[in-house]
């Protein structure tokens, strides 16, 4: 804006400048003057809507500001660092009010609870000249009463330190107990489409490898996590089910095997014949025109085409299934093949041709992204035929304009990056995605290592089946128990059950605790260790604590002890390590909201680890059980904290999508 009004004050002196000069002509006056004064009018409109924009914006702040509630009035548990931000936003607009739209952040401190750095870089916001320290005790003098804060104070050259009420903290712990954990983080006002999430992603006719592993486990556990703050979820399995690669292995099985209709093949041979049918396809013309030919006939939906490749759709997804329902993935995963998308790429491919979004090169029909660096989409081959890129240019129209979807998150690998950031691009230009209405996400991670830190391969040099993967697992899983002698303690039932949680655990929660754009090393002995971040010691301290909650022998639930120290404002906190492990555990929202933002898990899992340590910590110096003369003395305080610790490890690993046990 200072642009425009500095360009107004230039044209406005140059008209002056010629209305005082009589040596030019009062032809050439006049029409410069007009010239000159036409856009000096234009700027000044300009600059006027800019002022208004702005002024708008501003309010929309103030308003924002002043609307804000410090504190809940629902049973959720409360996001700290979000009240936090809301108290502080407050005080800033009081005490500067020409500060608005500051980004706030707030640390852990050694000093404190929380601290706030802002102070320093709003020296360069404010007119007057102010040291760090003076603005951070401005701020101060404008925080309002509230529930939150006990005490605030400066520290160092502006820092400012927190801490949170005690009766507070003790309040929220209760709350776990008796309202469970809920945290609704989307605005039930506000009519959000669905958040769609891609994963997973087999092919038809070949079995899942451990290549299918990362997108299946990291997608599932998104979905989980997006549902539990309140979004809908629409899972989707984009598998890959159409195309030459059918045609080729629908000829195939009819000249080499034409009973296979009545005799369905295994998945090992059906991917077998694959194999040999790819191989004809390369080195035999006339198979190579059969294969064509019968792929036409497929896309044009030939009755005897369409009913046997159903078949083999059907020999897949019953592995694929199977598979699932052993890594307990969420049942509600919608498969939708590329044959889903047939009619919608002739559609896409019509639309982008009349618009003329598309460039001839060479026989292919090609979208060129806004970003020349990356490469283009072929969306029609020189055969005519279609292609991945054709079939995601689809998914989006159809997800974005059918689903209405609000957000659509692709999990697959670093590689497809260049991929997603040119679908992206183009589907922006073609108008089948708005940045205003849906956020597009790919979701990347590396890939994963044997322990010679190459990709994981068998001894024979081919992928791992993902099924030879859990077996082995299993046998791994049931060893270390066996070797504990838990079978001696165990009913076969339990000792069956805690093989399952611990094989299928410890697969998922190695992949999900690294970062997931880090190649990763697969190995079993470090995954079953039961020391350090791994499931086998998370899914230990979680029984341990269950185990110390029945050992107490109550008479009644925790929920009714909590309901009962609640009505008698008798739940206190007073070891520093009681205030401890409440105060982690309420960091579990801000996590939680963390990584609905940036979607990287591992945090959760890190939070698991580090509350599991404070809570050893607590349990080390805290008794919670006290045997005095044979009698049993049951502090209920710690008793509940004990209840809190564990409620938040378990909807932790059912976000993660990891089955407990209560023993093992």
């Amino acid at each position: 804006m200072q642009c425009f009004e500095k360009k107004i004050n230039e044209l406005a002196t140059k008209t002056n400048h010629l209305l005082e000069n009589q040596v030019l002509k009062p032809t050439i006056e006049e029409d410069d003057l007009k010239c000159l004064r036409s856009k000096n009018e234009k700027l000044r409109y300009q600059v006027n809507i800019l002022k208004d924009s702005i002024k708008r914006l501003e309010q929309d702040s103030i308003d924002e500001i002043q609307m804000a509630s410090p504190i809940k009035n629902d049973d959720k548990m409360l996001c700290i660092n979000q009240e936090l931000n809301c108290i502080f936003k407050k005080a800033i607009h009081k005490a500067f009010p020409m500060i608005l739209n500051l980004t706030l952040s707030f640390q852990k401190s050694d000093f404190a609870d929380f601290q706030c750095n802002n102070a320093l870089q709003m020296t360069k916001l404010i007119p007057e000249k102010k040291k760090p320290i003076e603005i951070a005790q401005s701020i101060i003098n404008c925080i309002e009463e509230n529930e939150l804060i006990e005490n605030v104070a400066t520290s160092g050259p502006g820092f400012i330190n927190i801490n949170l009420k005690t009766d507070f903290i003790e309040n929220e712990i209760l709350n776990i107990i008796l309202n469970g954990i809920q945290l609704n983080m989307v605005d039930e006002n506000e009519d959000c489409g669905p958040v769609l999430v891609d994963y997973s992603s087999p092919n038809i006719a070949k079995e899942m490898h451990v290549g299918h592993l990362r997108s299946t486990i990291i997608g599932d556990c998104i979905a989980r996590l997006l549902e539990f703050v309140g979004h809908k979820i629409v899972r989707i399995n984009h598998i890959g089910d159409w195309g030459t690669q059918f045609g080729m292995l629908l000829a195939h099985l009819s000249e080499s095997y034409p009973d296979f209709r009545d005799k369905p093949p295994s998945i090992e041979n059906l991917q077998s014949f694959y194999k040999e049918s790819k191989k004809r396809f390369d080195e035999e013309d006339d198979f190579k025109k059969l294969a064509l030919e019968t792929t036409v006939k497929l896309q044009s939906k030939d009755p005897d085409m369409i009913e046997a490749w159903k078949l083999i759709c059907d020999i897949s997804r019953k592995e694929f299934k199977e598979i699932y329902q052993i890594l307990n993935i969420h049942e509600n995963l919608i498969e939708r093949g590329e044959s889903f998308y047939q009619d919608r790429m002739i559609d896409v491919v019509k639309d982008l041709t009349d618009r003329n979004l598309l460039k001839e090169e060479e026989g292919r029909k090609i979208f060129y992204p806004n970003d020349r660096t990356i490469p283009p989409l072929t969306i029609v081959k020189s055969d005519g035929g279609f292609t991945y890129d054709t079939s995601d240019m689809a998914a989006i129209r159809q997800r974005t304009i059918e689903e209405k979807a609000s957000r659509i998150i692709y999990t697959t690998d670093a590689g497809q990056s260049i991929h997603f950031k040119t679908l992206f691009d183009c589907a922006k230009i073609a108008g089948y995605y708005d940045p205003e209405k849906t956020r597009l996400d790919h979701l990347t991670f590396g890939v994963v290592l044997g322990e010679d830190k190459k990709r994981f391969k068998t001894r024979s040099g081919d992928t791992v089946k993902l099924k030879d993967l859990i077996n082995e697992g299993l046998d791994r899983s049931m060893q270390k128990l066996l070797a504990k002698e838990r079978d001696k303690v165990l009913t076969p039932e339990e000792l069956k059950i805690a093989q399952k949680a611990i094989a299928i655990g410890c697969i998922k929660y190695s992949d999900l605790s690294h970062d997931r754009d880090t190649d990763y090393v697969f190995s079993f002995d470090r995954m079953l260790d039961d020391r350090g971040n791994t499931a086998v010691y998370l899914l230990y301290s979680l029984t341990r604590i269950r185990s110390i909650i029945r050992n107490c022998d109550l008479d009644c639930s925790t929920f009714n002890i909590a309901l009962e120290l609640k009505q008698n404002s008798s739940f206190k906190l007073n070891h520093p390590k009681e205030l401890k492990l409440a105060k982690f555990i309420l960091n579990f929202p801000d996590i939680i909201r963390q990584i609905v933002d940036d979607l990287y898990i591992h945090t959760l899992c890190r939070f698991m680890f580090d509350l599991s340590v404070v809570f050893n910590e607590f349990y080390d110096q805290c008794y919670v059980i006290e045997k005095i003369d044979s009698e049993k003395k049951i502090n209920f305080n710690r008793i509940i904290l004990c209840e809190a610790t564990a409620k938040i490890m378990e909807i932790s690993f059912q976000i993660l999508g990891i089955e407990t046990v209560e023993k093992m």
